[in-house]
């Protein structure tokens, strides 16, 4: 039986806004044993492929060529330039509950880039994005990203490609159904393994357990469900919804930094997680037509 569009909606919602938070912190373990660009090519490869062959099996019909292009150009932004350069810069010691904190201005960006193609947000939905953008300045200010310049210009970057190629994949065909997750995944892998494969990435001893538990938990939860929910997001509902994970997904990271890896609560944090908090909200119950 299928779910109400509420229900499904409130589910994905709830996949990105605990799962995707987490993912931050397995990202950690990842990258102390593999190359960024090398986990990130295997993640989205494995993922990619087993809910690619998963559907042909389930007789989805095979992307055409222009699908595929477009799945080429959402993936090399949002695996290549988005969670390629979050997991670059985590390996460059950006700490994991900090690296949530710049992409949350996804939601602003995604609907200022949204606007280029005439669907800008509505009075109350520019609300809670300026709230929860200024909750993100304020937890900017902790001093871990001030000292780490060029990491913290690499992490900058991640958001604006995610961004752009979230609000434009909204006006490419794409293949339908989670197909769109599978190819998306496929590509994004692709472009991941060749810069891999250019920079010369070598695995320079045996991955830990740690490591190869946290690539899985990448692998199944992070892409296979999550990300799989973001295109269901992306094609349903309004952008501002659609990524407001972002303000979500800094306090989960922040709260399990602190919960597992010892990381410090600042006087930052505690300040700015109920403006995040306060920006998340206005922006789910904002009215849609």
């Amino acid at each position: 039986m299928q779910l109400p569009k509420r229900w499904l909606t409130l589910i994905a919602l709830f996949s990105l806004y605990i799962i995707w938070g987490s993912t931050y912190y397995a990202i950690h373990f990842v990258v102390e044993d593999f190359p960024p660009f090398m986990a990130g090519a295997i993640r989205f490869l494995i993922a990619g492929s087993i809910l690619f062959v998963f559907l042909r099996f389930r007789a989805a019909p095979m992307p055409t060529g222009e699908e595929w292009l477009s799945s080429l150009k959402v993936g090399t932004l949002l695996m290549g330039g988005g969670m390629g350069l979050v997991m670059l810069s985590q390996s460059m010691g950006v700490a994991s509950s900090l690296t949530a904190i710049v992409p949350a201005s996804v939601p602003l960006l995604v609907s200022l880039f949204s606007g280029l193609w005439g669907q800008w947000p509505r009075k109350a939905e520019w609300v809670g994005l300026l709230v929860g953008f200024a909750g993100v300045i304020v937890l900017s200010l902790e001093g871990s990203l001030r000292s780490n310049i060029s990491a913290t210009l690499i992490l900058a970057c991640a958001p604006i490609c995610w961004s752009f190629g979230t609000a434009w994949s909204r006006h490419l065909k794409l293949p339908k159904g989670l197909m769109t997750s599978a190819s998306e995944m496929l590509m994004g892998g692709m472009v991941l393994l060749t810069i891999s494969l250019v920079l010369g990435e070598r695995l320079t001893h045996m991955p830990s357990w740690s490591a190869i538990a946290a690539l899985v938990y990448l692998i199944v939860l992070g892409s296979l469900i999550a990300y799989s929910s973001f295109v269901y997001l992306v094609a349903n509902v309004r952008p501002a919804l659609a990524t407001s994970y972002a303000y979500v997904n800094p306090v989960i990271a922040v709260l399990l930094g602190m919960g597992l890896g010892g990381e410090k609560l600042t006087i930052f944090a505690l300040i700015a997680l109920p403006i995040i908090l306060l920006g998340v909200a206005l922006v789910t119950t904002a009215k849609q037509k």
